[in-house]
């Protein structure tokens, strides 16, 4: 597969996990930054590889061989950013661009040694499941900020924006993955929401809040 074909068959994935439906062509070219027409192309050559299920003005969907192609580079880009972050000290805002070009190395030796070399990691930095060899990742239950009634209190598990401007917000305000977050209360006004986090009391905006996810503690 060409590089650009695996960028494709990562955003269609992305693009099913939002509402479990196929993708409009849209959408995709919303994603990629590209037209509509160059989209249609792209899935049919997709189509031809057996990689997609494609009929007109029905979008797109991944066949189970695409699942599996965009599980492994998304696999290959999540252990990337964990290498990056652990071993080379990266900041959590810096890796995505680099683990994008890294994502697209072929040799899958190079990438089990990976996997066995960080101790098999589970999540990368931004809190996001590592898909296993096969293809297979425990999903945990985890809702934003926004959605979570006040008095409730869970574990940050992960970000809904990777910007490295939000990382980077997040930093300075001392909120990390692992912390404990309790909701003290919410400004019916504009929806920003005062949270306890081990450096103190902040307040939060709703945009913050709607990129935040918790793991609550009575989930199973």
């Amino acid at each position: 597969m060409t590089l650009s074909e695996e960028d494709y068959i990562k955003a269609i994935y992305h693009l099913s996990q939002i509402d479990n439906k196929s993708v409009a062509t849209n959408a995709i070219a919303e994603q990629m930054k590209t037209k509509p027409s160059s989209v249609t192309d792209m899935v049919k050559k997709l189509s031809e590889k057996s990689l997609v299920n494609y009929k007109k003005y029905q979008g797109v969907s991944l066949s189970e061989k695409g699942r599996l192609v965009a599980l492994s580079i998304i696999r290959k880009h999540r252990l990337w950013e964990v290498f990056l972050v652990d071993k080379l000290n990266f900041s959590w805002d810096e890796v995505h661009e680099v683990a994008e070009q890294l994502e697209h190395i072929k040799s899958d030796a190079l990438i089990d040694k990976l996997d066995s070399y960080l101790g098999f990691p589970k999540v990368d930095p931004h809190g996001d499941p590592i898909p296993t060899k096969d293809g297979t990742f425990k999903k945990s239950i985890k809702k934003l900020i926004s959605e979570l009634p006040v008095l409730c209190e869970g574990v940050c598990v992960g970000v809904n924006d990777s910007s490295a401007s939000f990382l980077k917000f997040l930093d300075k305000n001392k909120i990390a993955l692992g912390d404990t977050f309790k909701i003290l209360d919410r400004e019916e006004f504009d929806g920003s929401v005062s949270i306890s986090t081990r450096s103190g009391t902040i307040r939060i905006s709703e945009q913050i809040a709607s990129n935040l996810y918790l793991e609550i503690s009575d989930t199973e």
